[in-house]
């Protein structure tokens, strides 16, 4: 018996005749072709099974199937469940779930709620998600009033920390995701009041959590402060954000408590749409180390 098999712990059952496998593309890679194979298995049968189960339905022998299986432990697109010989599907596949509806899906369902924000309060609204560790800007809708804010255009962010959009996403992250997301992008300096300490900028993230709400006070551009709010989902990962911007000019406590209102009512909505749990505190797999 090899190693592999007998590190997996798992009864072997001899006799057992496979399912026949998918076809293999002349141009596939064939472990590639394996490992999905073992997660769409895995889909299939509920989203747990054990070794010799995900063996018989893919057709692959037990040592095989150890190996591909270990590999996408590593990457966390399966979780091995305690007290139990069998593999789930891991949180990873719930990421990319996650940026087929940011990109797809979540437009469409934001599309009234920006509507709304820029007829109420007059202002520039954005919409944005996090792909991989980049902050970008999917929607955009200018301002009524004479006097507007000049956001940029739709696309990548290198300022997550510097605006409100990017603190509002952040702050349901691990410290180690937003670390790495920082050490990327750079924190750098945009105006006087640009956050560029780490720790000075988890605090700030701290006061994002607790009030559901993050503020951008002349950190991103002079003269423009901006309100963002995060969207998150039935798992409470984030989805995306939605915020608004004005010149400092109109951003009077009555306004800005009016935007503030506008935007967590939308993301309110959304999370509900979504499944957000009604619960704040994230399941324990995206539980932030800046949690209050």
């Amino acid at each position: 018996m090899s190693d592999a098999i007998a590190a997996s712990n798992e009864p072997i059952v001899l006799g057992t005749q496979p399912e026949p496998l998918k076809p293999v593309a002349r141009n596939s890679i064939q472990s590639v072709d394996r490992a999905l194979g073992l997660l769409e298995a895995l889909a299939e049968a509920g989203g747990e099974a054990a070794l010799t189960e995900l063996s018989r339905r893919t057709s692959l022998n037990v040592s095989t199937c150890h190996h591909l299986l270990s590999t996408l432990v590593n990457w966390g697109y399966v979780a091995k469940v305690p007290g139990r010989r069998s593999y789930a599907l891991g949180a990873r596949v719930l990421y990319l779930g996650q940026a087929c509806l940011r990109q797809v899906d979540l437009p469409r369902r934001a599309q009234h709620h920006i509507d709304r924000i820029n007829a109420v309060t007059g202002e520039t609204v954005h919409l944005a998600v996090l792909q991989s560790d980049t902050i970008v800007t999917l929607m955009k809708r200018d301002a009524r009033h004479a006097v507007r804010v000049d956001t940029g255009v739709l696309g990548k962010s290198d300022a997550p920390h510097a605006t409100a959009t990017g603190k509002a996403m952040l702050a349901w992250l691990t410290e180690d995701h937003i670390r790495r997301i920082l050490s990327a992008q750079t924190m750098k300096r945009f105006t006087e009041y640009t956050i560029t300490d780490f720790d000075t900028f988890i605090e700030e993230l701290r006061h994002v959590r607790r009030n559901g709400y993050a503020m951008d006070r002349e950190e991103f551009q002079p003269g423009v402060i901006c309100v963002g709010s995060a969207i998150r989902d039935h798992a409470g990962a984030v989805v995306g954000a939605i915020s608004a911007s004005t010149p400092a000019m109109r951003a009077s406590d009555e306004h800005l408590k009016l935007v503030q209102n506008e935007i967590m009512a939308a993301t309110s909505a959304l999370n509900a749409e979504l499944g957000e749990p009604s619960s704040q505190t994230p399941v324990s797999t995206l539980k932030p180390k800046v949690a209050v």
